[in-house]
């Protein structure tokens, strides 16, 4: 007696999403049981706000307003920067799956194509949350408060997740484009250097030369430090909070649709 199978077809659509389910479960299933991203995401924040509060703060804190102090002000700064540097192990996750012919196995199971790019970039919600979390805490200990209330932390998660998801598929890019671990390395450095130190993460703007400042308030780093500070010292966010938006938008409306493509080309060859 012949017995005879029916696999229930899904729809592209829901296909498409249990397959990123299940790369978001894979890549965070890599952070969580890789040691060495573990300790960068604790120590790396910790050493970055510990270094820069008892290094700068003598300096900078006499060009603060009156009643807020340099950790207070660095807080934002420090947070903003750990997010943006860890959006490059988006890039380097993409890569090692493209060099090391991860995603060729990947092409020869009936799943979306796009799976892999969508588990990189979600995933990296979980690490940039450990790190922000770690920083709050060892801020906390040396002395750093808020005058946040509970909408303002609602209004700073909102902003950082989305600044994650714009920055994450940035880095997606490079690590389609470049054709090295060691590549995406330099390239990365090269673009969030200069946007994370030229900004108002570290030092008010006022103190800058007339081109350098010219740059560094129009830029998305400085829009969303400056928002995530507001709300920090419960000030006015004033115009800040929509330009993040804007910039974080925009950088999403492009890196997407244009990560796919790279993507798509690349592993289609």
């Amino acid at each position: 007696m012949a017995v005879e199978l029916v696999f229930e077809k899904k729809p592209r659509f829901i296909a498409a999403i249990n397959d990123s389910l299940l790369m978001i479960k894979r890549s965070c299933t890599h952070i969580l049981r890789n040691s060495d991203q573990l300790l960068g995401a604790f120590f790396q924040p910790i050493m970055f706000l510990v270094l820069f509060a008892t290094v700068f703060g003598g300096a900078v804190s006499k060009a603060l307003p009156p009643g807020v102090s340099y950790l207070d002000f660095l807080m934002a700064g420090i947070i903003v920067q750990t997010v943006a540097f860890g959006s490059t192990t988006t890039a380097i996750a993409v890569c090692n799956d493209l060099q090391k012919g991860i995603v060729d196995r990947f092409r020869s199971l009936p799943m979306n194509n796009l799976a892999v790019l969508n588990g990189h970039v979600i995933s990296d919600l979980l690490r940039n949350s450990i790190s922000t979390t770690v920083m709050l805490v060892t801020g906390l200990v040396i002395g750093f408060r808020s005058s946040a209330s509970v909408l303002d932390w609602l209004c700073i998660t909102g902003i950082l997740l989305l600044f994650t998801l714009s920055f994450s598929w940035l880095a997606a890019i490079v690590g389609v484009f470049a054709k090295s671990v060691e590549a995406v390395q330099w390239l990365t450095f090269v673009i969030i250097f200069p946007l994370t130190f030229a900004s108002t993460a570290f030092v008010p703007a006022e103190g800058m030369n007339r081109v350098l400042k010219a740059f560094a308030v129009n830029q998305p780093i400085t829009h969303v430090v400056e928002t995530v500070r507001a709300l920090i010292l419960g000030k006015p966010v004033g115009d800040q909070a929509w330009l993040a938006i804007v910039w974080c938008v925009g950088i999403l409306v492009v890196a997407m649709p244009l990560a796919a493509w790279l993507f798509r080309r690349k592993t289609s060859q």
